[in-house]
């Protein structure tokens, strides 16, 4: 499905589990060469030899540790021309709680991770992806989705930070397609909503069963295939650019 980009390289922050790992499962089976940036080690190491590709412990809200991450992606498998930024972190605080205001390292450390870090991925890998020889009828160099959230439009009580990190990937989406436009590298955002990441797979069944009984159809919580499969479309398909795309089943978070 990924078509003129088969047999190249591939990078998905965060892709040693959940989203990230389904992904990177997604993107090999399509014919490209992962490479999986995370901190966890044992779990990226495995899922990159299992894939034939590559790992690279990355910390993305370091620009200096995604720079030495990119050159390794290079020098294994060319130029990337897929980034799927999957990696974050979901605090949880109040604006002010028990009458103290938020922590405001927990906030800034979510936007550092969430936000920065995604850009800090785009921006030099579209500094890469640039330079390299286009292909395709439209002379296309590459493809970035970054991961948003339903939390950037119906953020809940407590999400705040994480919410404001989300909603600041939502807002750079088109400002990029339209900055990267000219160098045919396309920019598009995914706002997943209720999903069966590593995070809710702790909870009880009866939790987790509670949960997908909030979405409207189907009633039940996304499973990660899912939000790969809508990657890899996006990554096929020639005219998404710019859009931010929310894959929820219907879902609208209340306030709590």
């Amino acid at each position: 499905m990924t078509g003129i980009f088969e047999g190249m390289g591939a990078v998905v922050t965060g892709g040693a589990s959940g989203l990230g790992a389904a992904t990177a499962r997604a993107l090999s089976g399509a014919g490209m060469r992962p490479v999986i940036f995370d901190l966890n080690e044992d779990r990226g190491r495995a899922l990159a030899g299992d894939l034939g590709g590559l790992f690279c412990g990355v910390d993305m809200a370091d620009p200096a540790s995604v720079a030495e991450g990119l050159a390794a992606a290079e020098a294994a498998f060319g130029v990337p021309r897929v980034l799927v930024n999957c990696a974050g972190i979901a605090p949880v605080g109040k604006t002010v709680s028990r009458g103290a205001p938020h922590d405001p390292e927990v906030f800034d450390r979510a936007v550092r991770i969430n936000l920065i870090g995604s850009f800090n991925c785009a921006s030099q890998v579209a500094a890469r992806m640039a330079g390299a020889e286009p292909v395709g009828p439209d002379g296309a160099r590459g493809v970035i989705v970054n991961t948003a959230s339903v939390a950037a439009f119906d953020g809940q009580i407590g999400q705040v930070a994480y919410s404001a990190s989300k909603g600041g990937i939502v807002g750079m989406t088109l400002p990029m397609a339209r900055d990267l436009a000219d160098k045919g590298i396309r920019v598009c955002a995914v706002a997943p909503g209720l999903f069966l990441t590593p995070l809710l797979e702790s909870l009880p069944q009866e939790a987790q069963d509670s949960l997908g009984r909030q979405v409207p159809f189907p009633p039940r919580l996304g499973d990660p295939s899912e939000f790969a499969a809508l990657v890899l479309h996006i990554v096929s398909n020639p005219m998404l650019n710019g859009e931010v795309i929310r894959l929820d089943g219907a879902i609208r978070m209340a306030p709590r």
